[in-house]
């Protein structure tokens, strides 16, 4: 396994004069030997793009790779000696389960009890045990797929193995089993893996550490509590849980924040208060796991009309909009509805709101997040 270090940005075209000439913005960044990371973010966000480079699959139109301190940027994948998985099977269909997998040993010349002995360790991994002496081509797809890890695993020598989107084809009650199995995988054998994928679940249960990217940028690294507790930008908020955090419109007026008309007292933490008194306007963060139903006259708690509440079977979602104190409207401080919107989720006691009513929801404590310009005050 090696330590990966990137220094690079990419652009496709020649000259990239801004920003949106990018697919990959600036990036200074170290995956640690025997780490396992996740690269999540919507499509188009330079997910393939940062691991084709790490790859040896596309070179960098600036900067630098290094395995272990040595610069590998004009390395081909072989030369950097990657195990790549691809998000559709790349197998040999006349050949044997267990051919496929002893394959990339007998290239590379590795004795045959040798062999024999890692097929059998890897095969055992996946479930492919049963399987090793027939065909791969009548096999279905998360089988095959299945021989795709194995493949990437089967290896002791990589210096990494990506995966890029390797769950795709897999029926989604598979899904599970297979990450639990690269979890062992990765504490057994410390292999350094780093996994592309769109699906924040995938990304948060497989990854120590996870790179949330949007637009080419590494917008925040973190382990899940990080991503989740304390998200660095509001992008970060929004694409990481179901729903994603609320953002709600405030601003800073005589020594109190006001929300929707309401004077609140600012946080404890002296050094936030002072950046929102500096900023003017703000939004604050709250997830809907940590917003509670509250009475009137409680302090920290805002008021907002219910829109409907939907049972989800474990626990409900609730919507409603902030409403003003002074107009007695629906919106936010700064006249926009979406920004304005509260989704909580909450427990059976739900079931007893209506639409059109008011209900009061707590929304100052210790969960409670700022964001100026977008980025978390810390």
């Amino acid at each position: 396994m090696a330590r990966i270090d990137l220094d690079l940005a990419h652009a496709y075209g020649p000259n990239p004069r801004s920003d949106e000439d990018y697919a990959l913005l600036p990036l200074r960044f170290t995956f640690d030997d025997g780490g396992a990371y996740a690269l999540l973010g919507p499509s188009g966000c330079g997910k393939t793009t940062l691991l084709n480079c790490i790859s040896g699959l596309l070179r960098p139109s600036q900067g630098t790779v290094s395995f272990d301190g040595r610069d590998v940027t004009g390395h081909s994948p072989q030369e950097r000696n990657i195990a790549q998985v691809f998000q559709f099977p790349v197998i040999y269909d006349t050949m044997t389960v267990g051919q496929n997998l002893a394959f990339p040993l007998r290239n590379r010349g590795v004795p045959a009890a040798q062999v024999r002995e890692r097929v059998g360790q890897v095969a055992e991994m996946l479930d492919l045990s049963a399987v090793l002496d027939r065909q791969a081509s009548g096999l279905s797809a998360d089988a095959k797929q299945k021989i795709s890890l194995g493949r990437g695993l089967v290896r002791h020598d990589v210096a990494a193995i990506l995966f890029d989107e390797p769950l795709t084809v897999i029926d989604p009650h598979l899904k599970w089993q297979l990450r639990r199995k690269l979890k062992e995988i990765h504490r057994q054998f410390h292999l350094t893996l780093i996994y592309v994928t769109h699906d924040q679940t995938e990304a948060l249960t497989f990854a120590d550490q996870v790179v949330v990217m949007s637009r080419g940028k590494a917008v925040q690294v973190g382990t899940a509590d990080a991503l989740f507790e304390r998200p660095a930008h509001t992008f970060v908020g929004h694409f990481i849980g179901s729903p994603g955090m609320n953002f709600l419109p405030a601003r800073w007026r005589d020594g109190w924040i006001e929300l929707a008309g309401r004077r609140y007292a600012p946080p404890a933490d002296e050094a936030i208060a002072q950046r929102l008194q500096a900023a003017g306007t703000f939004k604050i963060g709250v997830r809907p796991e940590y917003l509670r139903l509250a009475r009137p006259d409680d302090g920290q708690a805002v008021p907002a009309v219910i829109e409907r509440a939907q049972d989800i079977g474990t626990y409900w979602i609730a919507a409603a909009r902030l409403q003003d104190e002074d107009t007695g409207r629906t919106g936010g401080t700064d006249g926009t509805e979406a920004s304005a919107l509260l989704r909580a989720r909450l427990g059976d006691e739900a079931a007893a709101l209506r639409p059109g009513e008011t209900a009061w929801f707590s929304v100052f404590h210790r969960h409670t997040c700022y964001y100026v310009d977008e980025e978390l005050v810390r």
